[in-house]
């Protein structure tokens, strides 16, 4: 296979000041791992989805199934995984249970992501 120009060097130079900076900034191995996992959230668009509508308001499980014309179940099993995940919380008010975004940071993400894509 042959490698591209572009993407390794043509010699071979360790950068001993550069390595000490990065080795003693980056993250411990387990906060590396919570990070991925975080953003393997992000890689559905169902999930996306209903966190584009708990943008706009609190909402129980049938309201989303019928906004994003899905049954209860597939909407409750991605609300599972997105509040394991601390993205979303849930209240209960009789027997219905309405769910919102956890907190601000979310929002953040997303309209970062949002920028990031639309970049020329």
């Amino acid at each position: 296979m042959e490698e591209r120009k572009d993407e390794v060097c043509d010699g071979f130079e360790v950068h001993e000041d550069l390595l000490k900076i990065v080795n003693e900034t980056l993250p411990e191995e387990t906060e590396l791992y919570d990070l991925a996992e975080l953003f393997k959230v992000f890689g559905d668009s169902t999930r996306i989805r209903i966190l584009f509508v708990l943008f706009e308001a609190e909402v129980c499980v049938c309201d989303l199934a019928k906004v994003l014309n899905m049954t209860q179940s597939a909407i409750s099993h991605q609300l599972r995984i997105l509040k394991q995940n601390k993205l979303v919380k849930s209240r209960r008010e009789g027997k219905s249970i309405f769910y919102s975004l956890a907190d601000d940071h979310v929002r953040t993400i997303i309209n970062q992501g949002r920028d990031h894509i639309e970049e020329d």
